[in-house]
């Protein structure tokens, strides 16, 4: 694979790539998941609480990284569309655990498969020995957006 050529100064912006390379990954994502399927924030969610079960809604914001209001609306409307359950937790009355119930269970099970192979167009743009490489940078970038390794860093 050769080296792209730079056509303008923000094709060396990280913040302006990582943007687009996102528009791009929630498109393919949009096109395999069709008119009716999740978004790529109700699937992680969805993935998260299935390896999660009981987790409370700020477990789910320092997991998936979306942002507590964001969150809230997003829990609120798969509740209503019945994917999800949510429960005041044993330890905090003011807190909610979330769980799967059966339609939230499937609905996952059918984006599986749609989201691996978006995983796997994303991953075929480079070449085969960079592509762990890729995933560990794109690690490494969001361990530094973690609030304690913010306040570690200050």
């Amino acid at each position: 694979m050769k080296t792209p050529r730079l056509r303008t100064s923000l094709d060396a912006s990280p913040v302006h790539l990582l943007h687009r390379a996102g528009q791009f990954a929630a498109e393919l994502f949009a096109d395999e998941m069709g008119e009716e399927g999740l978004t790529p924030r109700q699937y992680a969610v969805l993935k998260t609480i299935a390896e999660n079960e009981g987790l409370s809604q700020t477990g789910l914001v320092e997991r998936t990284g979306i942002d507590r209001s964001t969150l809230a609306d997003v829990v609120r409307r798969m509740q209503k569309k019945g994917l999800i359950q949510r429960r005041r937790t044993k330890q905090d009355a003011r807190a909610y655990a979330v769980k799967l119930s059966e339609a939230g269970w499937n609905a996952l099970k059918s984006a599986d498969p749609g989201a691996s192979r978006v995983d796997e167009k994303l991953l075929a743009a480079l070449p085969e020995r960079r592509r762990q490489e890729f995933i560990d940078s794109l690690v490494i970038i969001m361990q530094a957006a973690s609030p304690e390794e913010r306040e570690e860093a200050a």
